[in-house]
């Protein structure tokens, strides 16, 4: 009997285990079913959430709100496909005649920033903006428009509606944009109230991959110039550059029509460029020659294009009078017994146009463009360039360091201003000062770690300011802004208004640049200031001509310039005689500190200085020149 007991009771001891483990495995298979339906659950439901917990009554006017601000993203996401990355676009720089560029392309009346140009002191530049740059000017424009959402019609059917001020954060994905809104929002109707502050919407679009394909085809132009290499055989094609013919007349062609040509050339051929994909097909094989591979297939559209009213830089060397002439080789004394003439000519260009590039798909675009230069007949070696702007913004992802910012006047009342951080070459933008609990304009927020970098504070109405952090402790700053006062502007000497004067205004490292009478206008903010003025009357005076021999590496025709031989060419600058019409006459130099009390009280700023007295001869100039360094002005505001 106990031998049976002990037999039962291991048997309901083996099967209580066996329930134990199946039923420890039902719980664990429970909740796995749990957790994986609330990750489907959020991921179906994301951005809808909100919206399933408000009041019945009140979903109109909320899914208005949603509806606004997919509208004002797709507007946002328009702007800066339009223009390159940019809402708010980069200084404009103007081009100039030795290089025509500026820093914007014109494109049916869009100002459309460069990603690569050539200034107009033929400086190479780039403008590329980083996701983060576009994602942060995105954030200003739905900060502004939001605020524009007009809940009009829906008061009227008696809803009472409160908005605060919006706080917006974007995430620009390759198929979508997440938009995450922090807006107090309270919605009123009869005896039901909801209120919300934080908002999340996803809105669909191609921007990110858009923005991804450009930077990709635009690395890929820097490495393999294709652009280039498609202008060179456009150049050879369409203008004389080297080779021989039979004969013995002198061949002449005119610079002008040669440009006209390659401009007309341009606009054929550049639309015939393709990246790699399938958006199109090609007619014929040949044309698998224009067809660029970058790495990847595209399965968008991509258009390059230039147009003939864009600007164009064309130089050629030897050229005389608007003419390239070649003459023959055989009627000359000595070559009789070749027995025929022939023609042999070689020029060199400098080559650069516009290239616009263009990403679409359906009713989306982005587009930016490039300018593409060909030096000495071949394309450009060097695609180094200066002021790269937010193309590797690393350090701004590394915002650890929590620090306060505040923003006043000089009379020390609170300045809402746009804050930025400098550490070397980059800019990271961090965001604004606004109204705080005691009424100053402050910011807290986290900055990236960098010993010696720059707080930049910017305000409508008031002079950029920097601020120096000299330490990693420093974790409180406090800049001063000095506000701009606008003024009339007059020159004078000898009491009498100046025909032509240049006048610059210098404070802390920053110039301005007054041409008067041009200019009768000016900005001053308070501080010490070096005013140096020079006077212009017309003048007489000879200058005598001059002759300067130019000389140019070339590649040499034939075999030896494919492997790379070169020849110098020289021909002769003639300076003619020349006359100075327009001489320094008088003039001055003066440190003057402008306090914020006379800036307040006054509308003209005056400023005199003294007469030398018209030069006659090169001497006379230098004499004046100097005499400027020297002599003292008159400030006044009245």
């Amino acid at each position: 009997m106990i031998n049976d007991f002990k037999k039962k009771s291991r048997e309901r001891n083996r099967l209580n285990s066996q329930w134990n483990i199946k039923g420890q495995a039902v719980i664990f298979i429970i909740i796995a079913i749990v957790i994986v339906a609330g990750v489907i659950f959020y991921f179906l439901f994301k951005g809808s959430v909100i919206k399933d917990k408000i009041p019945k009554e009140l979903e109109d006017v909320y899914s208005y709100y949603q509806s606004c601000i997919d509208e004002e993203t797709l507007n946002g996401a328009i702007i800066l496909g339009q223009q390159g990355g940019y809402i708010q676009q980069p200084d404009f720089e103007a081009g100039s005649s030795y290089m025509p560029f500026s820093s914007q392309l014109d494109f049916l009346g869009i100002g459309v920033p460069y990603w690569y140009y050539i200034s107009g002191n033929g400086i190479l530049k780039e403008q590329i903006p980083s996701k983060a740059k576009m994602e942060s000017q995105l954030d200003e424009f739905l900060e502004e428009r939001i605020l524009e959402c007009d809940f009009t019609e829906f008061e009227s059917e008696g809803y009472v509606i409160g908005v605060g001020e919006p706080h917006v954060k974007t995430i620009i994905n390759t198929n979508d944009i997440e938009v995450n809104v922090e807006q107090e929002l309270v919605i009123n109707f009869g005896n039901t109230t909801w209120s919300s502050e934080n908002h999340v919407k996803l809105v669909k679009s191609s921007l990110g991959k858009f923005y991804d394909l450009a930077r990709k085809i635009y690395l890929n132009w820097k490495e393999t110039m294709f652009l280039e290499n498609y202008g060179v055989d456009i150049l050879r094609l369409y203008a004389p550059v080297d080779g021989s013919e039979i004969g013995c007349a002198s061949k002449i062609w005119n610079v002008d029509k040669v440009r006209g040509d390659l401009i007309n050339a341009l606009e054929s051929n550049i639309p015939a460029t393709k990246i790699r994909g399938d958006y199109y097909n090609l007619a014929k094989k040949e044309n698998k020659y224009f067809v660029q591979d970058i790495g990847e297939e595209s399965d968008v559209g991509v258009n390059f294009m230039y147009v003939k009213d864009w600007p164009m830089k064309m130089e050629v060397w030897p050229s005389e009078d608007g003419i390239l002439k070649a003459d023959p080789i055989g009627l000359q004394e000595g070559l009789g017994m070749l027995g025929f003439c022939y023609v042999q000519y070689h020029f060199v260009y400098d080559f650069a146009y516009p290239v616009l590039i263009q990403l679409y798909n359906n009713e989306e675009m982005f587009q930016f463009p490039v300018v593409s230069s060909i030096e000495k007949n071949k394309p450009r070696e060097a695609l180094d360039a200066e002021g790269m702007l937010d193309v590797v913004p690393e350090l701004c992802e590394h915002k650890n360091k929590k620090m306060t910012v505040y923003t006043y006047d000089v009379f020390l009342e609170p300045v809402p201003a746009t804050i930025d951080f400098k550490c070397f070459d980059t800019t990271c933008d961090i965001g604004k000062t606004q109204s705080g609990v005691h009424g100053d304009a402050v910011l807290i927020d986290y900055f990236p770690q960098c010993v010696n970098g720059f707080i930049i504070a910017e305000a409508e109405g008031y002079e950029r300011k920097k601020y120096l952090v000299e330490s990693l402790e420093e974790d409180i700053s406090i800049l001063i802004l000095e506000k701009e006062y606008k003024l009339d502007f007059e020159v004078q000497k000898a009491g009498r208004e100046v025909d032509y004067a240049v006048v610059t205004f210098t404070k802390n490292d920053s110039t301005k640049t007054i041409s008067y009478p041009e200019q009768k206008e000016i900005e001053l903010t308070q501080g010490q200031y070096e005013i140096k003025v020079y006077v212009y009357s017309n003048s007489s005076i000879q200058l005598q001509g001059s002759q300067t021999e130019k000389c140019v590496d070339v590649p040499m025709s034939g075999v030896a310039g494919f492997f790379g031989g070169s020849d110098k060419k020289c021909f002769t600058m003639t300076i003619p005689n020349q006359i100075v019409s327009f001489a320094v006459s008088g003039g001055g130099k003066e440190q003057y500190y402008v306090a914020e009390s006379q800036l307040q009280d006054s509308e003209r700023l005056i400023i005199s200085a003294p007469s030398f007295g018209i030069p006659n001869k090169v001497e006379d100039l230098q004499v004046n020149y100097n005499n400027v360094e020297v002599s003292h002005l008159q400030v006044s505001f009245v």
